[in-house]
């Protein structure tokens, strides 16, 4: 099966699902539309996975958490190699580590493998964590044998990549495979490439290795004018990283982004206001500017959980004074810049399923923080002191 002439990256992957589709090439989740297609060979394409040196020589990989792909978990976790799985949609930091227990069994790895698995046997790693990826594994809609690849067309391969590379987990010769049906394997022309796509080094499929020899340099990090605000609310850990690379001196300004909000810390400074009262005075609590102030808690948080969340996110504080039954936290930075860089990074954090609200605390009102009066704390309930 080929392309037509003329065609765009949309209409290769509506051939290809459609092929699929209409020749039953696939098993659940069914219509494989919008979809890294789950297709029939999966697990005899993933089997040439072990026998690649690039494999071998790895000690680190991640792999993507479609379900064609789960025979390769299971590959990487019985050669006792580590394994790394993206979160899903990036929405609580980049990957997962995967831990199984103590003696597990091949049953127990293949269950660790799952969908399931990934979200019962896994540590989140943060921003700072210094991981080294040897190998990576991506799903594709469609690719050709010379490494052009196409996705479900949100991007967060692609993203995903990048992201790796501005942590500095990735470099330029860090090979890539994608494992696929025999009819994805088409025709991409090369004019549909741009600059943020990724490319493979190895097509895995139920009857060949196709190793593609591509030349083509993969992406060199965040292409920020590709990136949209509403792609940036929903990513944390993007935010935390545009804040870095912002501080670096970089460009970080986004596809829609307006002139008159380009990425500087003061996007999210709140103006000034008279000065401030004592405690006491029922209107604002006078805390250092260097702590942020973290409300809607869920009801049955934990503080490890909040200080885990904020490592991942790479804002972690140095102390953290945590007011559980209140629900809401203090976070104690090094100063002031810290404290706004901390601001901006974990606007839209959510923990569990609520949306936190995050603050200067110097700019709370004490109504705010006591649940409507204004009152100090009373000794008994003296908030406790974490250090992260």
């Amino acid at each position: 099966m080929e392309p037509r002439e003329g065609v765009s990256k949309q209409d290769i992957r509506e051939q290809i699902w459609d092929y699929m589709e209409s020749q039953n090439l696939a098993d659940f989740p069914r219509p494989v539309h919008h979809r890294i297609p789950n297709f029939k060979g999966a697990s005899r394409a993933a089997e040439h996975f072990p026998r690649l040196q690039a494999f071998k020589m790895a000690r680190t990989i991640k792999v993507n958490p479609d379900a064609p792909q789960k025979n390769a978990r299971f590959f990487v976790l019985d050669n006792k190699k580590t394994l790394l799985v993206p979160t899903p949609r990036l929405r609580t930091g980049l990957f997962n580590k995967i831990i199984p227990p103590p003696g597990a069994t091949k049953d127990v790895l293949r269950r660790c493998a799952t969908s399931e698995g990934v979200r019962n046997y896994s540590a989140p790693v943060g921003l700072d964590s210094r991981v080294l990826v040897d190998l990576v594994v991506v799903g594709s809609v469609a690719v050709s044998e010379k490494g052009w690849r196409i996705g479900k067309g949100e991007g967060y391969a692609d993203l995903e990549y990048a992201m790796m590379v501005s942590m500095g987990a990735v470099g330029p010769g860090t090979p890539v495979v994608t494992i696929v049906h025999d009819c994805q394997v088409v025709n991409i022309p090369e004019t549909l490439l741009e600059d943020h796509d990724l490319t493979v080094d190895y097509i895995l499929t139920p009857t060949r290795v196709i190793t593609t020899g591509c030349e083509r340099p993969k992406p060199t990090g965040i292409t920020w004018s590709k990136i949209s605000w509403e792609m940036l609310g929903k990513i944390p850990i993007l935010r935390s990283l545009r804040c870095r690379e912002e501080q670096a001196g970089k460009d970080v300004t986004l596809r829609d982004e307006p002139r008159h909000l380009l990425a500087t810390p003061s996007i999210v400074r709140k103006p000034r206001g008279p000065p401030l009262p004592e405690l006491g005075s029922g209107q604002v609590e006078d805390v250092p500017s260097s702590t942020v102030y973290v409300g809607n808690l869920p009801r049955d948080a934990r503080v490890s959980e909040l200080k885990t969340a904020l490592g991942v996110l790479g804002a972690a504080p140095l102390r953290l004074t945590w007011q559980g039954p209140q629900r809401r936290a203090f976070l104690h930075y090094r100063d002031a810049a810290s404290a706004q860089r901390a601001l901006f990074c974990l606007q839209g954090f959510h923990l569990g399923a609520n949306a936190l609200k995050v603050a200067r605390a110097r700019q709370q009102r004490t109504s705010d923080l006591v649940g409507g009066r204004a009152e100090e704390p009373h000794p008994d309930h003296r908030p406790s002191v974490a250090d992260p």
